[in-house]
């Protein structure tokens, strides 16, 4: 394998109409990413990451919506990151003008606090 992988998005053909497998496409085994494209007023389904033990983080790239964590609405904006842990439910809503986002996902590792510098 390369030491670097690029991929345009716009490359990766979206699963089920929405979902850009961009792990499969970047070849990486760290960690999970999934670009996903709303269309105004849709819904992404319900679930929680508890089988997988999976965090994942929620960063905007175009448009608006909400996340409903557990319960609580918390608003999606361009440069907004949002973590949910594995165990609570979580569902996302596109706004008026659809929603861009990607999904970043790992299984939690309580020893990895990453470099003291960054």
């Amino acid at each position: 394998m390369s030491d670097h992988t690029v991929v345009d998005a716009a490359s990766v053909d979206p699963a089920m109409g929405r979902f850009r497998k961009m792990r499969l496409a970047l070849g990486t085994n760290a960690f999970g990413i999934n670009q996903i494209e709303l269309p105004p007023g849709s819904q992404g389904p319900e679930h929680d990451e508890a089988g997988t033990a999976h965090e994942e983080v929620y960063v905007v790239l175009k448009g608006a919506g909400v996340l409903s964590i557990g319960g609580q609405d918390v608003e999606l904006l361009p440069g907004r990151y949002v973590r949910v842990a594995p165990q609570v439910s979580r569902q996302v809503t596109a706004g008026d003008e659809g929603l861009v986002f990607i999904a970043i996902g790992a299984p939690i590792r309580d020893d990895w606090t990453g470099r003291p510098t960054l």
